[in-house]
Formats: structure tokens, C-alpha cells, sequence
């Protein structure tokens, strides 16, 4: 149990770091008016009216630095596998069926997550892409080998 404890610390607070530097690296739109029609879903989302870029939503910084600077946005979203599939491998190890379901679902919204950035017109969001798309597929893949496990493990204890 503790070494499950330990890695989640790990992955939390790399989550944490990243989104400190990605949350920085996307406040350079402020100071890019032209950049607020493009970059700011949040803030047409909760209908902001910007005025000066001090109206932007917070969370439209990282898709400004997803955009434009995505290494920590994409540490960002790699800790958070990393801290989810941690957690889907001790469902998966003591609760199966739960444990699938949870990878699965987490498969899925990594797959539509990435599908928003699938137009995207800069390198940056071109790479957000293609990871969130790789980690998907990724994700999705050890789901279907967990389930073929399981389904091998519980043929073989009905036979038994």
C-alpha cells in the first residue's frame, strides 16, 4: 500500500509543478490581443467580454500555452495518466471488474480530450494532439489486454 501511496505523491506533485509552469508560460496571453479571439474558449464559455487581458479565464492559459509552449501541458497530462492508471492498476489488482471500467472510461476521455485540438493550426497543438492521441490509444490498448487477462484467469478458475 505504501508503495502505491508514494508513486500517487510522485504524480502529484509533478501535476503540480507542471500546472504551476504551464499556467505561467499561458499568462503571456494577456498581453496578446490579437491571440484572444483564438485562445480564450473558457472565457467565451462563461461569456467574459474582454476588455483588457486581465478578463481571461485562468483556464485559458493553458490552452494559450497548449497552443504555443506545450511541454508542461503535456507533462501536465502525462502525470495525470500517471496518477490514474496507478489508481486503475490497485482497482485492477483488487477489484477487477471496477478496475476495467475505470480504465476504459479513462481511455475514452483521454481519446476526446485530444479530439479538441485535432484542427489545430499550430506545432504546439498539432503535438498535443498526437500525444493526447498516442496515450489514448496507449491506454485503450492495455484496457483490452487487462480484460483478455481477466476473462484467461476466470476461464481457467471455472475449469478448475
Amino acid at each position: 500500500m505504501y508503495k502505491y501511496v508514494f508513486l500517487l505523491i510522485l504524480g502529484i506533485f509533478t501535476l503540480v509543478f507542471s500546472t504551476f509552469f504551464a499556467w505561467y508560460e499561458g499568462s503571456a496571453i494577456i498581453d496578446i490581443p490579437w491571440e484572444w479571439n483564438y485562445s480564450t474558449p473558457f472565457s467565451k464559455l462563461f461569456n467574459i467580454e474582454i476588455v483588457s487581458g486581465y478578463e481571461i479565464s485562468q483556464l485559458d492559459y493553458f490552452v494559450y500555452a497548449a497552443k504555443y509552449q506545450p511541454l508542461f501541458p503535456i507533462i501536465m497530462l502525462l502525470s495525470m495518466c500517471y496518477i490514474l492508471s496507478i489508481i486503475g492498476y490497485y482497482l485492477v489488482k483488487h477489484h477487477i471488474k471496477q478496475g476495467l471500467i475505470f480504465l476504459g472510461v479513462i481511455s475514452c476521455t483521454i481519446l476526446l480530450f485530444g479530439s479538441v485540438a485535432f484542427n489545430s493550426l499550430t506545432i504546439g497543438g498539432r503535438i498535443f494532439f498526437s500525444v493526447t492521441l498516442i496515450i489514448g490509444f496507449i491506454s485503450a490498448i492495455i484496457t483490452v489486454f487487462a480484460y483478455l487477462k481477466s476473462a484467461k484467469i476466470r476461464t481457467s478458475n471455472n475449469t478448475n
